[in-house]
């Protein structure tokens, strides 16, 4: 009775999405089951090569430049150009700059073309985000995202446990492998995926009345840049796992295969949960859920500061973990409602610069306080950081509109329709 209980809700979790959706989902998972330097980078500069954690951060906030300078173009370049041809420039770039920076020695070199990653990994995030949008109806898009980022750690678990075992023998295997299923995924979405970018009129939207939309507009547009804000104090929080957390624990005197098995439980309760919460806060306060999530992201790295053993590390990754399983699909289903049709490229582009800005910061503040004052204190301004960011999405969010006052169903109806049938 359970078994067939459970069975009933998988389908209803799956069920009524259209096809190009889940092409755009099998792209995302073989994505993340290559994903190598973004995990690994730090350890392969410390453990490695033998720079320091100061070093590491720098690199790693080069990496995060180059997100930086990519959100927008990209953005941008999801409106104009298109969806389907921004994917693609964006993974065969980035296939060609990961193999490379598994061969570079100099230093300066290996940060040169760390920030040339960043800037063609990223590129990919606002076309990904705008053509879910399209494709995927109001009423299903909590669910889409919940499901999109339950492939991304299902392969993320996998590439950890895999990727962990891979350094321990030969990180240029590590950077190969992840150039060669970036490339699989252009392959998928040059062959499955149709373009599904709404045609612009001229003079407005046509579709929806709405008038064009430039940068300018989504940075005028004040609760939207409240929640970008919000969306970049949690991004310096989650971002402290990849760069400041195997640092940390490297400095314990743990291997890069100790942080690959716990880190990877991140990514397995998120394949195991990420589908039942996701059931259970679909049609909640979208204001409480975000309060939680912050508080529970804040006190959950917070809690690192009294690890000393690989269960407590895990233990407090099941904590921040649940921040991530409530945060992930309740914001970008709000930012998507506070998005205009012909504007999704440029507002998801923004809102990637949020978690662009972070991934630019917090390495080298990691490294900076891991360095100078320890890691305790780091996680200590981690817990400062997740309550500010609590009281932001309480007193953001009072009044929010509802979805039927900034949605735009009808234009997603018929782009979701014109790409189940592609």
């Amino acid at each position: 009775m359970a078994i067939a209980s459970i069975g009933r809700a998988a389908r209803q979790s799956v069920s009524g999405l259209p096809r190009a959706f889940w092409w755009l989902w099998t792209s995302t998972l073989i994505n993340r089951m290559g994903a190598f330097v973004a995990t690994f980078l730090a350890l392969y500069l410390t453990v490695d090569r033998g720079y320091s954690a100061s070093y590491a951060g720098l690199v790693a906030a080069l990496h995060g430049l180059g997100q930086v300078v990519s959100s927008l173009g990209a953005g941008v370049m999801t409106d104009r150009l298109g969806r389907r041809p921004t994917l693609l420039i964006a993974q065969v770039s980035t296939a060609a700059t990961v193999a490379l920076l598994g061969f570079v020695q100099q230093p300066a070199a290996i940060a040169a073309v760390a920030f040339l990653v960043g800037v063609a990994s990223n590129a990919s995030r606002p076309a990904v985000q705008a053509m879910m949008a399209d494709i995927v109806a109001p009423e299903d898009r909590v669910r889409a995202f919940a499901l999109n980022y339950w492939a991304i750690n299902l392969g993320f678990a996998f590439s950890s446990l895999a990727a962990g075992a891979i350094a321990q023998y030969s990180y240029l295997i590590g950077f190969l492998g992840e150039a060669v299923l970036t490339l699989a995924c252009a392959v998928l979405v040059f062959l499955k995926l149709p373009e599904t970018r709404p045609e612009p009129v001229a003079g407005g939207d046509g579709a929806s009345g709405e008038p064009p939309v430039g940068l300018g507009t989504v940075l005028r547009d004040r609760r939207f840049m409240g929640v970008v804000g919000l969306s970049f104090l949690m991004a310096l929080i989650f971002m402290q796992h990849s760069v400041a957390l195997p640092v940390a624990m490297g400095e314990a005197g743990f291997s890069s295969a100790d942080y690959g098995m716990v880190i990877a439980v991140n990514g397995v309760l998120i394949v195991a949960l990420q589908i039942p919460v996701t059931r259970f806060i679909e049609h909640r306060d979208p204001q409480r859920l975000l309060v939680i999530s912050a508080l529970l992201a804040g006190y959950g790295f917070g809690l690192t500061a009294f690890a000393g053993s690989l269960g407590v590390y895990a233990l407090t990754i099941c904590v921040w973990t649940l921040a991530e399983i409530v945060n992930s699909p309740t914001q970008m289903g709000l930012v998507v409602r506070l998005s205009p049709v012909q504007g999704r490229g440029r507002y998801q582009g923004v809102y990637t610069l949020s978690w662009s800005l972070a991934a630019l910061i917090a390495p080298l503040a990691g490294g900076y306080v891991i360095d100078e004052f320890g890691a305790a204190v780091l996680w200590a301004g981690c817990a400062v950081v997740g309550t500010v960011a609590a009281a932001g999405y309480w007193l953001l969010m009072r009044g929010l509109p509802t979805e039927s006052a900034v949605g735009a169903a009808k234009p997603a109806a018929k782009v979701e329709t014109e790409a189940a049938s592609a």
